[in-house]
């Protein structure tokens, strides 16, 4: 597979607490990479850096033809015009969904595509309503945020998303806020995102998920990227004596 996401050395500190101490690993095309590790380790952080939320204070990061190159410390002087092109190239859902809550579920899906790729209404609210097809709200179109469950909240979040044609998604824990029985109805949909050959990295305490789906799994601790392995020989033989307490505590918690 292609390579499309390549993460050398990357640094990030908030003051004088470090966040990042040199992560570096690559994502090919079509690939579901799956971080873990401990609340406060620095994965959100990452996730971040890859979308250019965060800016990092050094190392490098390329996503397609897109590159942030920060090994001399000076930011790029086309700095703006990168992170823009980045943002169009990358969706992100986070925990919290954060919906438009004075739009309904569809103006949610058309805003984005608009005002950014200047789409016409007509053209935005066709993909719009392909994509709510596709995460099972397609009936849920013209109802507010506020009348969904979380889960369905969480799944309009994903097509507003999808709705930019990004080449990578990104998820920052995406399930946390959700009761258990919503879990899966959010999972299925990056499971079948993945069938569809779509670029995936993943944050998330769901184990069994990151087991079962994940093409890579990346373990951090302390801010450093401490294993990237293929999920069968993560789990069963860590080499790394964080990665095993890390999923000995959490796949007993699950059990």
């Amino acid at each position: 597979m292609d390579e499309l996401i390549r993460v050398d050395n990357l640094c990030k500190s908030f003051g004088a607490v470090p966040a990042l101490r040199g992560v570096s690993f690559n994502v090919s095309s079509s690939e579901l990479t799956v971080i873990i590790g401990p609340s406060g380790c620095g994965k959100s952080t990452l996730l971040r850096c890859l979308n250019g939320l965060e800016l990092f204070d050094s190392g490098y990061v390329q996503m397609g033809d897109i590159t942030l190159d920060r090994h001399n410390e000076a930011p790029p002087r086309d700095l703006n015009a990168k992170l823009r092109r980045l943002r169009e190239e990358v969706g992100i859902v986070f925990q919290g969904f954060n919906l438009f809550p004075h739009l309904t579920v569809l103006e949610n899906v058309v805003k984005a595509p608009m005002i950014v790729k200047g789409l016409s209404r007509e053209v935005a609210a066709q993909q719009a309503n392909e994509l709510l097809r596709k995460v099972g709200l397609d009936d849920r179109a013209h109802y507010y945020p506020s009348q969904l469950s979380g889960g369905q909240q969480q799944r309009a979040a994903i097509a507003r998303a999808l709705a930019m044609s990004p080449r990578v998604m990104l998820y920052d824990e995406p399930t946390s806020a959700l009761d258990p029985s919503l879990v899966n109805e959010v999972l299925q949909i990056m499971r079948n995102l993945d069938g569809e050959g779509m670029t995936q990295v993943i944050v998330t305490h769901e184990m069994r998920f990151a087991r079962d789906v994940a093409d890579k799994l990346i373990f951090m601790h302390g801010g450093e990227l401490r294993l990237s392995a293929r999920p069968v020989s993560l789990f069963t033989s860590p080499r790394d004596e964080g990665t095993r307490e890390f999923l000995h505590n959490s796949l007993g918690c699950d059990e």
